[in-house]
């Protein structure tokens, strides 16, 4: 299933293999010119990596085509930061959105996951993820396909109870206490997080309002692994693969991580948060 980063990268890979054919160069020798490994100009070619600058000049160079370098950069400006807007992600509706997102859970050994402003998709309750989709299918206008995108969701927590996952979750009080749902929905909801706790795969962190911030806590954004940010807006998805953003994104993960409370902290902060249902 490709996205449309992922369509990029491979055009970008098809015009740096047609500059390697018309140089009358192998992918050997194209390698041993610029010392690189075999396998990284095959997943150049292949969009199964992204170039850095750097690359596309010593590609241009290589194949003695230094003028191309300025049309291999624009090329690759276009996507680093790759804005996947909402209006023609939900043309089809939530469910093939989910569906997508899935793939690169299944992918990941390691996801980190900041949320300011909601429970994170993997551990809401299908009645508090039904709340979710009906408002932004209102928002969007997007096609009403809310039952099978609960259950997209939902499936897609399994991924909690596979050996090997490892998710490391960090949430803003705010997320727990935006009523963004009836009083009773929520509650099963902030129920469901203190149960979650025992999961041998997940950590789960609250970052209290009481607790000092280096950092806004701003959008809401997933780390998968070492290799891939999605990150949300109002009006676009942001995938990004570059070294530098992901780096980026770390380090406020880290600075976030060092504001979060875990265990029977995380728990008070959740049970005082659920009290406050109960209040007018």
């Amino acid at each position: 299933m490709s996205t449309d980063f992922q369509q990029a990268r491979i055009a970008l890979g098809l015009r740096l293999r047609e500059l390697r054919t018309e140089g009358g160069l192998t992918g050997r020798l194209l390698a041993a010119r610029l010392g690189w490994t075999q396998s990284k100009v095959s997943k150049l070619e292949t969009g199964r990596q992204t170039a850095t600058h750097d690359d596309l000049r010593a590609w241009a160079e290589a194949v003695e085509r230094p003028e191309v370098a300025s049309e291999l950069s624009a090329r690759l400006r276009a996507f680093e930061t790759q804005s996947r807007s909402w209006r023609r992600q939900l043309a089809a509706g939530h469910r093939p959105v989910q569906d997508r997102l899935t793939i690169e859970y299944e992918l990941s050994s390691v996801a980190r996951a900041w949320q300011n402003s909601m429970v994170p998709g993997l551990l809401q309750t299908a009645d508090y993820a039904r709340h979710i989709f009906e408002a932004y299918v209102g928002l969007h206008r997007s096609p009403r396909d809310v039952e099978d995108a609960v259950h997209a969701r939902i499936r897609r927590q399994e991924l909690l109870y596979r050996p090997g996952k490892r998710f490391h979750v960090l949430v803003w009080e705010a997320a727990l206490r935006a009523r963004i749902c009836p009083p009773e929905v929520m509650a099963a909801q902030l129920d469901r997080l203190t149960g979650v706790m025992g999961i041998s795969t997940l950590t789960l962190g609250v970052v209290p309002f009481e607790s000092p911030l280096a950092l806004p806590p701003a959008n809401g954004f997933w780390v998968h692994d070492e290799r891939l940010v999605i990150a949300e807006d109002w009006h676009a998805e942001l995938w990004l693969d570059d070294a530098d953003s992901i780096a980026l994104y770390l380090r406020v993960w880290e600075s976030l991580h060092r504001a979060a409370v875990h265990g029977p902290a995380a728990q008070q902060v959740i049970a005082r948060c659920r009290r406050a249902l109960d209040r007018p």
